[in-house]
């Protein structure tokens, strides 16, 4: 499922950059883009939406009292060059406040901020899975079959045993503590599952052919994890 957003933006070159962002997170789906704050209302009257980017400076109705005047309003990330409206977009409930020029990292953020209010990646699983949003679609995924899981700023990727991977809009922390017992951190940019590890090379973790690097100051929790009762030391 993709969450329906608009752009109202007087300045055109606003309303591109946003779009191009808007195209490169494959949960937003763009069904309208507008100059002014009237058209809006008339196609918000017709067509609910879930997310909308609001400009605040623009002719005839500002995106503030626009906010003011939507009995329902969606969520709303507000953006603007001006930094005096702040303190007033979030007393309207606004999600975020990005100001111009917009870089797609700090819209990135934004977007993740709205997805996690209203569609969880993480779904409340068994013992033996959970389930994770991978471009719209709710993915049943079986412990015994993730080997690793990398974070990348914030989305991560899942290491499968049958060679695939999966990616999703959520943070290292978040996965972290929606996992069982069984995984642990070992970086701050990897879990792993403790009955997958096959090698242990100094500060390397070998996993189904994959070097995962160990932290240091996570080496001694690791290896008591990793081993425990079975490692059998020579004499």
């Amino acid at each position: 499922m993709k969450l329906d957003c608009i752009i109202i933006d007087d300045e055109p070159l606003a309303r591109d950059g946003l779009r191009d962002y808007v195209k490169k997170v494959s949960l937003l789906q763009l069904v309208g883009e507008f100059k002014n704050a009237i058209e809006a209302k008339a196609f918000i009257e017709e067509h609910p939406v879930d997310l909308m980017f609001l400009d605040i400076n623009m002719p005839k109705i500002n995106g503030l009292n626009f906010v003011r005047s939507l009995e329902e309003p969606p969520k709303v990330i507000f953006t603007t060059a001006y930094r005096e409206f702040a303190t007033e977009s979030y007393d309207l409930d606004g999600i975020d406040y990005l100001l111009k020029p917009i870089s797609f990292e700090r819209f990135f953020k934004a977007v993740n901020k709205v997805l996690e209010l209203l569609q969880p990646n993480i779904e409340e699983g068994t013992r033996d899975h959970f389930f994770v949003k991978v471009d719209g679609t709710i993915k049943r995924v079986l412990n015994s079959e993730v080997l690793y899981i990398e974070g990348m700023k914030d989305y991560i990727k899942i290491y499968l045993a049958n060679g695939s991977t999966l990616i999703t809009l959520l943070s290292l922390k978040q996965m972290e503590l929606a996992l069982p017992e069984g995984f642990i951190r070992v970086h701050r940019s990897f879990i792993v599952s403790l009955r997958k590890v096959g090698e242990i090379s100094g500060n390397v973790l070998k996993i189904a052919g994959s070097d995962v690097p160990m932290a240091p100051n996570l080496r001694a929790e690791v290896m008591q994890k990793v081993l425990g009762d079975n490692y059998l030391k020579r004499n």
